[in-house]
């Protein structure tokens, strides 16, 4: 004859026993969360800037101004950059392509140390006052002319 087990007499987990794995849970949850969040902190740390020539075109565009050669720099002429950036050198050239007062910027961001380009970019720039070789600013081009 079987004997009918009591409510009581059932295997299973108290309240508290539960409580406890759902704690220890939550703690190695945090704790191996903290540990990869130090570790992509660390990865970021390590990885070298996003140089882009957009950087020195944005430059010359608040200043706007165009004359015909090359012109060569590095990061320290435009600004205040973070010290990752010293081993970058930047190039830019003007052509006048136009009697209009439009030209052509091309500039190169490069690293120095390996003298390889890291960025390039080429735009289209007007700019009305002008006069370059070709719009009577001269054989080696005018620079800037301010009205007064």
């Amino acid at each position: 004859m079987k004997r009918a087990l009591s409510p009581s007499a059932t295997r299973a987990f108290s309240l508290i026993e539960v409580m406890i794995a759902i704690g220890v849970l939550f703690v190695c949850i945090f704790a191996i969360l903290g540990v990869v969040s130090n570790g992509l902190h660390g990865a970021r740390a390590l990885q070298r800037p996003d140089i882009d020539a957009g950087t020195v075109a944005a430059f010359f565009s608040i200043t706007n101004k165009h004359e015909e050669g090359v012109e060569s720099g590095s990061f320290d002429d435009l600004g205040d950059f973070p010290q990752a950036y010293n081993d970058y050198q930047w190039e830019r050239e003007c052509t006048e392509v136009g009697t209009n007062g439009l030209w052509l910027e091309s500039i190169v961001v490069s690293r120095r140390s390996t003298g390889r380009p890291e960025s390039a970019l080429e735009r289209l720039v007007y700019d009305p006052v002008s006069k370059g070789a070709l719009s009577g600013g001269g054989a080696t081009g005018g620079g800037l002319i301010r009205p007064p």
